[in-house]
């Protein structure tokens, strides 16, 4: 296991928040981070095993990086086998890239007459699979480990720190909101700079 990609990762999503970070150009983020995070969950050989654990039930979200002015964040969600998530929202954008296992996501928007959520489209997700979630066109979903009998993980990155924001679960027959703030699962991050073992290497 090599975390090498994680770190060009970070530098590219790193550089492309700088410049589109500047112009606001969500759409512009969405569009090239879609591509970099494809091209990290086509590979599974990078994860360290401490972000890679299956809990008992439900999930784990574990924060691999924060961006120094919280203008984006890499999460790896590890999924017990079936795991459900409330119905949520997440207040900024975000992308799910599918790294081992599968998972679903159910889409619900407010009908306009009662407030309650209709459920809408059921993306099921695959390894090397992204889906991106845009506040502006609804991000309310609700996300199932696909698979019964084994963990499943998937990474995420949001536009901010994930963790610490106020957001919400609804009560689905109400549209009702509630606030919550996730925070995560981990106390340590990975070290991703420790680049000792490819200098000795290459000595």
């Amino acid at each position: 296991m090599s975390i090498d990609r994680l770190r060009r990762f970070i530098g590219d999503m790193t550089s492309l928040v700088g410049g589109a970070w500047q112009d606001r150009d969500e759409a512009a983020t969405l569009e090239v981070g879609a591509k970099l995070l494809g091209e990290l969950v086509l590979h599974d050989d990078w994860l360290p095993e401490q972000a890679a654990k299956v809990p008992s039930h439900g999930y784990a979200q574990n924060l691999l990086w924060c961006d120094p002015f919280e203008r984006f964040c890499v999460v790896s969600f590890v999924w017990a086998p079936g795991a459900v998530t409330p119905v949520h929202d997440h207040q900024m954008w975000g992308m799910v890239g599918m790294l081992r296992g599968s998972e679903t996501s159910l889409a619900f928007k407010p009908d306009a007459e009662t407030g309650a959520l209709k459920a809408g489209t059921l993306t099921e997700l695959k390894p090397g699979d992204v889906e991106l979630l845009v506040p502006a066109d609804g991000d309310i979903h609700q996300v199932t480990n696909a698979l019964t009998d084994r963990g499943s993980i998937s990474i995420h990155v949001y536009g901010g720190n994930i963790g610490a924001v106020r957001r919400h679960t609804f009560d689905v027959k109400t549209g009702e909101p509630k606030l919550f703030v996730s925070g995560y699962t981990n106390k340590e991050q990975p070290n991703i700079w420790d680049r000792s073992a490819e200098t000795r290497a290459a000595s």
